[in-house]
């Protein structure tokens, strides 16, 4: 496998679930990585296992300016301008309708999902404009449907990393930076364990039979099939490819 040979990406939330397993595939298609995010001992886990010569992580909050403009020179220092950023942070916040909401967790989750992403294109997108690239956001099925009660922040904040990515898109096309959306549906990552447990505290199984039934597939997707999609959209095979959105999400978006 040599999709990636010689780029350089950076992967923020990278310490668990999708971030950590596009880790581990970008190293494995070639590529060195540069990984952010808040668990400093799975990140070091991380590159204790993909090897320093391959790896470096940094411990930050994407939601604040002077991370992503550090995340963005510390990579270049130790591995160089990026090829590949996989925007990728993000949090669930709670589970309630409107009125109930905490407004605490609502700016919470705008801060992480749509500011991250936000200053994420803001400090990356310089860092190649000499070259080109390919930037993937991760959002989620919920940017493009609500599917069901109690997850307005999170909704919101989807469909807006969506509106980012395709002015991104359209901003800078002309540099040959590509710029595009991952969906996935429900996957096994500990944020749907986290979602499973908000819709039904102490019973998380019952949550999770009833999201099941709305998938066609029947089951959960797992991180690695999520990564198929997004190590698609960061190699050279993907270079038509801008300001799309693809889901992965068994079926959820055909209803």
């Amino acid at each position: 496998m040599s999709r990636l040979n010689n780029k350089i990406a950076i992967i923020t939330g990278a310490s668990n679930g999708i971030g950590a397993a596009a880790a581990r595939r970008f190293v494995a298609e070639g590529a060195k990585v540069f990984l952010i995010g808040r668990n400093e001992a799975a990140l070091n886990r991380l590159r204790d296992e993909l090897t320093q010569e391959k790896c470096d992580v940094m411990v930050g909050d994407i939601a604040l300016e002077k991370t992503n403009q550090d995340m963005v020179k510390a990579c270049s220092s130790r591995f160089g301008n990026p090829d590949i950023a996989l925007i990728n942070a993000g949090i669930e916040g709670a589970a309630a309708h409107i009125p109930e909401y905490p407004t605490d967790i609502f700016d919470d989750v705008i801060a992480i999902n749509v500011r991250g992403v936000f200053l994420g294109l803001k400090y990356s997108l310089p860092s190649m404009s000499l070259k080109g690239g390919s930037i993937i956001i991760t959002s989620s099925i919920a940017g493009l449907k609500a599917r069901g009660m109690g997850n307005s922040a999170y909704v919101a904040s989807k469909h807006a990393e969506i509106g980012l990515m395709r002015t991104a898109a359209i901003e800078n096309a002309s540099s040959n930076i590509r710029v595009n959306c991952v969906l996935p549906g429900p996957t096994e990552t500990r944020m749907m364990r986290s979602i499973e447990e908000n819709r039904s505290p102490g019973a998380a199984e019952i949550a999770k039979k009833e999201v099941l039934k709305g998938i066609p597939l029947g089951r959960y997707g797992t991180p690695e099939e999520v990564v198929n999609m997004i190590n698609f959209l960061a190699s050279d095979e993907a270079s038509g490819c801008t300001g799309g959105v693809y889901t992965v999400d068994g079926g959820v978006s055909a209803y």
